[in-house]
C-alpha cells in the first residue's frame, strides 16, 4: 500500500490526499479486525498523529470505532449501513433474488450471484444452505477470480477480467489451484466450449461449485450464478446441478435484456 503525505495537502490525481489516506485506511481492515494506530501508521506509510488523526475523523463519522476494551480500532457500523444500501440499489442483485431462491430450492446448495471485480470475483448474494455452509472453511465477499467456478465463468466471456487476474498472477490455495497463465487460458477456453465452469478443489479443499455467466447483449459476461457444495455430493449429480445453473443464468440474461429495452 503506497505511501500518503499528511492531511490537508493539496489534491494527488484529482483527488486530496487526504480522501486517498482515508480509503488506504479502511482498506487496511479488509485482513484484520482490528488495529491499533501504531500499526496503521506503519501501513499507511505515514506518522501516528497523521494516522490517529485519520481514525478520529473516520470515528466521529461512525466510519471506524474505537473499541473500548482494547482501545484499538475497527469498522464501524455506519459503514456497514452504506454498504447494505449499495447492494439493495444495484439492479442487477434485485432482479436475481427470486431465481436465485429458486435455484437454492432446486438444488439443495449454497446459491452465488457475482460480478469481476479487477482481478478478483466479487460475491453480490449468497443464499446458504446448512449443508453447504459445512464444507465452507472462510466465507469472503471476494476471491481471486481463477479459484472459483464464478471467477472462470466471467473471464471466460469477460477478456479485461481474464487479463486482470493474468497481470495479478495466481496465487496458489490448494494443490489443484490454477498456477500459470497457460493452465488459465486453457481453462476459460473449455468453459467457452461448455458454456459452464467447474471448480473442485481449487479454493478450499472438499469445496467444489459449477457456475455459469449472464452475458449482456455482445456476449459479455455482467454476472455469474453459481452452485457450491461438498465435492463427493455435488460430483455425484453434477449433470442436474449444471442445467439448473444454466436455466437461472439464462433467465437472468433475458431479464436483464428486458430492463435494457424497457430503459431505451
Amino acid at each position: 500500500m503506497g505511501s500518503v503525505a499528511d492531511v490537508g495537502e493539496p489534491e494527488l490525481e484529482g483527488g486530496l490526499k487526504s480522501v486517498a489516506s482515508a480509503l488506504d485506511l479502511l482498506d487496511c481492515f479488509v485482513v484484520d479486525e482490528e488495529l491499533g494506530v501504531s500499526e496503521v501508521a506503519r501501513r499507511l506509510g505515514v506518522a501516528k498523529s497523521t494516522a490517529h488523526r485519520l481514525l478520529t475523523t473516520l470515528c466521529s463519522r461512525g466510519i471506524i470505532e474505537q473499541s473500548l476494551s482494547t482501545g484499538k480500532y475497527r469498522l464501524g457500523l455506519h459503514l456497514f449501513e452504506l454498504g447494505e444500501l449499495a447492494l439493495a440499489r444495484i439492479e442487477l442483485r434485485r432482479r436475481s433474488m427470486t431465481l436465485l431462491e429458486e435455484l437454492r430450492e432446486l438444488s439443495g446448495w449454497t446459491v452465488h450471484l457475482s460480478i469481476a471485480q479487477g482481478a478478483d470475483v466479487l460475491f453480490l448474494e449468497r443464499l446458504p444452505t446448512l449443508r453447504g455452509m459445512q464444507v465452507m472453511q472462510e466465507y469472503r465477499r471476494r476471491w481471486p477470480l481463477h479459484t472459483t467456478s464464478s471467477g472462470k465463468a466471467l473471464s471466460a466471456y469477460d477478456p479485461e477480467a481474464a487479463q486482470a487476474r493474468i497481470r495479478a498472477g495466481f496465487p496458489v490455495f490448494t494443490p489443484r489451484t490454477i498456477h500459470s497463465e497457460q493452465q488459465w487460458r486453457t481453462e476459460l477456453a473449455k468453459v467457452r466450449r461448455q458454456g459452464f465452469a467447474t471448480s473442485d478443489g481449487e479454493l478450499m479443499i472438499r469445496l467444489a461449485s459449477v457456475a455459469a455467466p449472464v452475458l449482456d447483449h455482445h456476449g459479455i459476461s455482467i454476472a455469474a450464478i453459481s452452485i457450491q457444495g461438498a465435492s463427493e455430493e455435488l460430483g455425484q449429480n453434477m449433470d442436474r446441478q449444471v442445467r439448473l445453473v444454466l436455466a437461472a443464468a439464462k433467465r437472468l440474461s433475458k431479464l436483464m435484456a428486458q430492463r435494457r429495452g424497457a430503459d431505451d
